[in-house]
């Protein structure tokens, strides 16, 4: 449920990206929507992380918007999206992106996501191949090596000085809507959930992109995910942190769009 500083800061981002609403298995999903519709480049979907919505995509859909059509989805249980009963571990948040794709008819998208969103995508990509494009993982979690609670929350808090301070009225929106203990729980999911193996089944060609100042991805584990992808690469985005999309989305967008149109089969 929207909660009062949600609905001040959907009004506020309301004037750089709109609302599209599509209803999946009876549930009522929104999206935010900008660009031109008859762009010559596939759709760009933007999934967001952990506890957090398509709010914080807004920075990054308005830097490629004068060349995609863009959409960034509030997941089931986060921003305006209904959510169910449950919560969704990862392989079901990527059964209903996959869902949502295709009753949205936004065709086969390119997925620019961030944080525990590629690990959406990634599980997306892998099991509904046939509906992804492209990917672009922002900062893809979760580096084997720090696989608990513990430790993530401590590279948490070393990221969080480096963050852009206009983030802060965002993350607490969406962590009222969506409610403390499901971003916990989604949490729990996104550390049990394995990246490292469904890395190497992903065909779809990958852009990986890792913010330099970013202690929640490491160097080492951004280059083992590149090195698990058929078909993936790297980029670094000096001083940046773990959110580059909404640091650093200027810089964002000079990589993902020639990347997003190169020749070559998907």
């Amino acid at each position: 449920m929207r909660t009062a500083l949600g609905g001040l800061v959907d009004r506020r981002l309301a004037r750089a990206a709109g609302s599209q609403w599509t209803r999946v298995d009876g549930r009522r999903f929104h999206a935010r929507h900008v660009g031109p519709e008859a762009a010559a480049a596939p759709p760009v979907v933007c999934v967001h992380g952990v506890g957090v919505s398509s709010r914080y995509m807004v920075a990054t859909m308005t830097k490629l918007a004068s060349a995609f059509e863009v959409y960034a989805i509030d997941l089931p249980g986060f921003g305006l999206t209904d959510g169910p009963p449950e919560v969704l571990d990862v392989v079901g948040l990527a059964d209903a992106l996959a869902g949502w794709i295709q009753a949205a008819g936004v065709g086969r998208p390119a997925l620019l996501a961030n944080s525990v969103g590629c690990q959406v995508a990634v599980d997306c990509a892998v099991r509904y191949p046939d509906r992804v494009s492209r990917l672009v993982l922002v900062g893809p979690t979760t580096d084997p090596i720090a696989r608990s609670a513990l430790r993530q929350v401590l590279r948490w808090l070393r990221n969080l000085p480096g963050e852009r301070p206009g983030q802060l009225p965002l993350s607490v929106a969406d962590y009222a809507d969506a409610g403390v203990g499901r971003a916990l729980r989604t949490f729990g999911y996104a550390l049990a959930d394995r990246i490292e193996d469904k890395l190497p089944l992903v065909q779809a060609p990958t852009l990986v992109v890792r913010g330099a100042r970013d202690p929640i991805v490491p160097q080492a584990w951004a280059e083992e995910v590149t090195r698990l992808l058929p078909r993936g690469r790297l980029a670094v985005v000096a001083g940046a942190p773990h959110t580059v999309n909404f640091a650093a989305p200027g810089s964002l967008a000079e990589l993902v769009g020639p990347f997003l149109v190169e020749d070559g089969p998907t």
